[in-house]
C-alpha cells in the first residue's frame, strides 16, 4: 500500500510539473505574438510617414553632360 501512495504522490507531481511548464510555454507564446504584434504596428506607422523631411517631391535628375 505504501508503494502505491508514493506511486500516486509522485504521479500528482509529474502532471503539476506539466501543467507549470504548459503554462510557462503558453506565457512565452503570447509576450512573444504582444512583441511581434507591436512591431507590426510600429512598422505600419512608420511605412505611413514620408521618407524625407521635406515636403516637396523628390526630383529626378539627369546626368551632368561634359
Amino acid at each position: 500500500m505504501y508503494e502505491y501512495e508514493i506511486q500516486q504522490m509522485r504521479s500528482a507531481e509529474l502532471i503539476r510539473r506539466a501543467a507549470d511548464e504548459r503554462l510557462a510555454r503558453e506565457a512565452v507564446r503570447s509576450r512573444r505574438a504582444a512583441r511581434a504584434e507591436a512591431e507590426r504596428r510600429e512598422a505600419g506607422v512608420r511605412s505611413a510617414e514620408p521618407e524625407s523631411h521635406s515636403r516637396r517631391p523628390r526630383r529626378l535628375r539627369s546626368p551632368r553632360t561634359a
